[in-house]
């Protein structure tokens, strides 16, 4: 497995590890603490797994935590999905930058995001099952939904959105949830 730093995201890496594939399929890691901490992340300090399963064209997000924030760890375990990672941080030198990736069960990459990053996907196959690894207790008093189509983010979401949350289609503009935050 390796980490390699994303440039356009202060502190964000993307951890690749190495399949093992034959004829029965494949075997790979897809978390090592070694390598985890060998970029300074404390791999510890990962408390909650979840998973969300979505059908194709789904669009979840964009999402972040007020307050203290949340660091997480995302992967694609399964299918394919379209990955979004907005920086938020004020003080970040990656500010309002954005980043994309095509993460899929296929290479089973990960990708570490820091605390006070938007993040969001879409999902590009008919099954896409997406883990996630956070570094503090849910808190949903805490969550904060940006809008997914903000003309100010201009993500090029991949596929037409076939279904999204009522709190993401709902979701006030970037401007809107910064003011928010900031009040």
């Amino acid at each position: 497995m390796r980490a390699t730093e994303v440039p356009t995201i202060d502190g964000a890496y993307l951890f690749e590890p190495t399949p093992y594939a034959d004829e029965r399929g494949f075997f790979c890691r897809t978390f090592d603490a070694d390598v985890v901490r060998s970029v300074g992340l404390d791999p510890g300090a990962f408390l909650q797994d979840s998973v969300s399963r979505s059908a194709r064209g789904v669009l979840r997000g964009l999402h972040l935590r007020a307050g203290a924030g949340e660091a997480k760890l995302v992967r694609c375990s399964y299918g394919r999905i379209f990955d979004v990672v907005v920086d938020l941080r004020p003080d970040s030198p990656t500010y309002l930058s954005r980043a994309f990736f095509d993460l899929s069960g296929d290479t089973q990459a990960t990708l570490y995001i820091p605390a006070g990053c938007a993040h969001g996907f879409q999902a590009l196959t008919e099954t896409a099952d997406t883990s996630y690894r956070i570094d503090r207790p849910h808190d949903p008093a805490e969550d904060v939904t940006i809008a997914h189509d903000d003309p100010e983010l201009a993500i090029p979401w991949p596929l037409p959105v076939t279904s999204m949350s009522p709190r993401d289609r709902e979701a006030p503009s970037l401007a809107e949830a910064l003011a928010r935050e900031g009040s």
